[in-house]
C-alpha cells in the first residue's frame, strides 16, 4: 500500500481504513458496510502483496458525515 497522504487525515473525523481480507468478496462486503454508515470513497479493486495471503483494500471515511438512516444519505439543504 502507498503511504498515507497528510490531506487524508488533516482534520478530526477523517479516517484512512486499510483492510486485509481472505478474498475480494469479503473486502468489498466490509467496504459496503462502512459506506452504509459513513461517507466513504468508492473502491474498484483490491491489491495482492507478493508472498502475503489474501487481499488488501484501502478506503477513506469522513466520520463527520453520518447517514440519517441505515442506507440513506442525508437530504441536501
Amino acid at each position: 500500500m502507498e503511504a498515507i497522504n497528510e490531506v487524508h487525515v488533516s482534520e478530526p473525523g477523517l479516517v484512512v481504513v486499510d483492510v486485509a481480507a481472505a478474498d475480494d468478496e469479503t473486502a468489498f462486503a466490509f467496504h459496503t458496510a462502512l459506506a452504509a454508515r459513513w461517507a466513504a470513497t468508492s473502491v474498484e479493486r483490491t491489491t495482492r502483496d507478493a508472498g502475503q495471503p489474501g487481499v488488501r483494500l484501502r478506503c477513506y471515511l469522513d466520520l463527520r458525515q453520518p447517514l440519517d438512516e441505515p442506507g440513506q444519505r442525508p437530504a441536501p439543504h
